[in-house]
């Protein structure tokens, strides 16, 4: 008898895949996570997201392999079945309190037969949990087009008496529209725009605006991926309601029902976020930068022939209705399609002109309107402005369009702008985010202490060694005063020439001023000359030309507390805090002068 080896072929890839998919399915191996989510105002743990993990030694561990597996083995909604009731199983096991956070793609959402879409309402109330407290949170893994549908569905989901949510704001392809179509309870910021929105201010305004959007839409907001302390604060101070991410719970499948004692402690302390700080505010604009020109059609046209010009033209999304230059309205591609979709639409309307599909009141403007005030008008405005546009005329006569997204782009650069003033030297804060720190502090009734720094003998320095050196110094300072206070609670802002202002929530605030003071004294010492430096001073003309010995620089830190409620504006305290530097000023050389008295202002 030969003894021959047989060798089976391998499996491929996919035949490989399917294997390991089908086990996971078949063995319902598949682990689930919860993430708490916390409200910022006061730390309580309100809602868990419900996350899905396979086994821990197969490349199919991840979620996102996972789904990438199952789209391609044309098993997506049984795997979404399954990881639904994964969760659930697992939340009411742990009888975790507050509400669940359920992952549901839009794809699935709409991929499902009708006589399933009450499963997982049947499957929850066999669990004994009320439907009140399951959130479906919609996650993107691929572009949404057929809103008519979603909306259908997410109407059937809220009838049974489920929330919404949409993931990754600002991130997924659609978002924003899915926003304005479904009106969901919560959004999801994505962590894109959390992490590191302490340094950087297009952060800050991106989720500034969202917040101001959510506030009109009666939406709640949650930022996702906070991974520090400083972002959490300043995401608080902004007024963002809820905060999930590592700073505040890591994924656990037995989650803790309480934040870790320091989150929460930083949360219900008194203070305020520091804001990062941005350039100069540049001069307003008109919407004439706007402009697009976009071919009008005249009243005349039939909704056939605007059809037609939508399906020519894939990219274009608007068309304005003029008659002889004048603007009578909008056609919105949607619009056209959604109406020509239904029934017996076409027949009925196809012949007739476009304006019975056109919105007679569109938003108009001048080209000369300012940026500003065109987004007051917007805000004022109903929401479908935003996605349509406005038309942009001149003397009455239609000129082209422009974007709700250019004017958002637009308005968020200016503000960035015009709340952040920064000195051009030093590139710290000026006066405008030094008042507007000051009342932010003032407002949140909490202690802190104003430090008013001031160079001694810098005019005639500058006099005899030249202005440049003495940019140097004031850059120098700069440095100084930014590497002894917490980037996270003390405000340092350049006032003008060689004065500095100090907004100190630091307890330590003394210790950090002492830590200047002698850092100072011996860093100024290089800019001077070794003679200049051993006599301990220089030979300088005063303003009436006589010649006058000048002590070496020195720095003068004018101090003041402020507790809650002893002040009511940031001209009080510029005044007060003017008055203990003069006092600092009368002690020779680097002083510190600490006015500890309680000043009762006037009711």
């Amino acid at each position: 008898m030969n003894n021959v080896a047989y060798l089976r072929p391998a499996p491929d890839d996919d035949a490989l895949l399917r294997m390991q998919l089908n086990d996971i399915i078949e063995r319902r191996q598949l682990n689930a996570l919860f993430q708490p989510i916390a409200r910022m105002q006061d730390g309580d743990i309100i809602a868990y997201e419900g996350l899905i993990r396979g086994p821990s030694d197969s490349p199919l561990h991840s979620p996102l392999n996972l789904f990438k597996a199952a789209r391609v083995c044309g098993r997506t909604v049984e795997v979404e079945h399954l990881c639904r009731r994964v969760v659930l199983e697992r939340f009411a096991e742990l009888k975790l309190p507050g509400k669940l956070f359920l992952n549901v793609s839009p794809e699935c959402l709409l991929l499902q037969p009708d006589g399933t879409r009450g499963e997982t309402l049947q499957y929850i109330q066999q669990l004994g949990i009320n439907p009140e407290r399951v959130i479906i949170e919609l996650t993107e893994n691929q572009p949404t087009y057929d809103y008519e549908l979603m909306r259908e569905a997410v109407l059937h989901y809220r009838n049974m008496g489920f929330q919404i949510a949409i993931d990754d704001l600002g991130e997924g392809f659609s978002s924003l529209r899915l926003w304005s179509e479904l009106r969901p309870e919560y959004v999801k910021i994505d962590m894109h725009f959390i992490q590191g929105i302490n340094h950087d201010p297009v952060k800050l305004q991106f989720v500034r605006s969202i917040q101001e959007i959510a506030d009109k839409s009666d939406t709640l907001v949650i930022a996702e991926g906070i991974e520090t302390q400083a972002e959490l604060l300043v995401l608080r101070d902004i007024g963002v309601a809820y905060g999930q991410g590592y700073h505040l719970g890591r994924p656990h499948h037995a989650p803790a029902r309480a934040l870790p004692a320091e989150v929460a402690k930083a949360l219900s302390r008194n203070g305020v976020a520091v804001y990062p700080q941005r350039g100069a505010e540049k001069q307003a604009a008109s919407i004439a930068k706007l402009l697009h020109e976009v071919a009008a059609v005249p009243p005349s046209m039939s909704n056939n022939e605007v059809y037609e010009i939508f399906m020519a033209e894939p990219k274009l999304m608007i068309i304005p209705v003029v008659d002889g230059g004048e603007p009578l309205g909008l056609i919105s591609r949607f619009d056209m399609i959604d109406h020509f979709a239904r029934p017996y639409q076409r027949e009925l309307y196809g012949k007739k002109s476009c304006k019975v599909f056109m919105d007679p009141k569109p938003l108009i403007a001048d080209k000369d309107t300012s940026l500003q005030d065109l987004s007051y008008r917007m805000v004022e405005s109903a929401a479908h402005h935003l996605f349509n546009g406005f038309i942009i005329t001149e003397h009455g006569r239609y000129l082209g369009m422009g974007t709700g997204h250019d004017l958002m782009r637009e308005i968020t650069q200016m503000q960035i702008h015009a709340a952040r003033y920064a000195n051009p030297l030093t590139q710290l804060p000026g006066n405008v985010p030094i008042n507007e720190h000051i009342d932010r502090l003032l407002e949140s009734g909490t202690r802190f202490w104003v430090c008013y720094c001031d160079l001694d003998h810098f005019k005639p320095f500058n006099d005899v060694y030249g202005y440049r050196r003495g940019d140097d110094v004031i850059q120098m300072t700069a440095r100084i005063l930014s590497g002894h206070c917490d980037p996270d609670r003390d405000f340092i802002g350049h006032i003008g020439g060689d004065d500095f202002m100090l907004l100190f929530q630091s307890e330590d605030w003394e210790t950090r001023c002492r830590a200047i003071l002698a850092d100072f004294e011996s860093s100024v010492l290089d800019f001077y000359s070794l003679e200049d430096r051993d006599r301990g001073g220089y030979i300088s003309e005063d303003r009436q030309g006589k010649k006058v010995f000048y002590s070496l620089m020195s720095l003068s830190l004018g101090t003041i507390r402020v507790e809650p409620h002893q002040y009511y504006s940031h001209h009080q305290i510029a005044t007060q805090a003017s008055d203990a530097k003069k006092q600092a000023k009368k002690i020779h050389g680097n002083s510190l002068f600490a006015d500890r008295r309680q000043h009762v202002q006037p009711g």
